[in-house]
C-alpha cells in the first residue's frame, strides 16, 4: 500500500473489511459456544432444581463442554495463526 509516494507496510494482506468480517464471524462462533457450554449448565441446574437424577446430565455434560471448548480453541489458534502469519516468503522457492 501507497500512501502520498511513501510505501506504508500494512500487518493484514487483506482489506480491511474482510478483517472485519472474519472478526466478527470468529465471534460469533464465540458466543455460539459459549451459549451452549451456559445452555449444558442450565440444563444441569434444572435437573437439580427438579430432583431429577443428575446422572444423565452430568455425563452428557462431561463429555459435551470439552469437545465444545476443544472444537474453540482448535478454531481460534487456526484463526490466529491464518490471520496473524501472512508471510510474503512462502513461495520462496519459485522465485529462482
Amino acid at each position: 500500500m501507497e500512501g502520498n509516494g511513501v510505501k506504508v507496510e500494512s500487518r493484514f494482506k487483506d482489506p480491511w473489511h474482510i478483517v472485519i468480517v472474519q472478526f466478527l464471524l470468529s465471534l460469533g462462533f464465540t458466543l455460539y459456544v459459549l451459549t451452549i457450554v451456559a445452555w449444558i449448565g442450565h440444563l444441569i441446574g434444572t435437573s437439580h432444581r427438579l430432583g431429577d437424577v443428575p446422572s444423565a446430565s452430568i455425563a452428557i455434560s462431561i463429555v459435551a463442554v470439552p469437545v465444545f471448548l476443544t472444537l474453540l480453541g482448535v478454531f481460534w489458534y487456526v484463526f490466529i495463526g491464518v490471520l496473524f502469519n501472512q508471510d510474503e516468503e512462502v513461495n520462496k522457492g519459485d522465485r529462482d
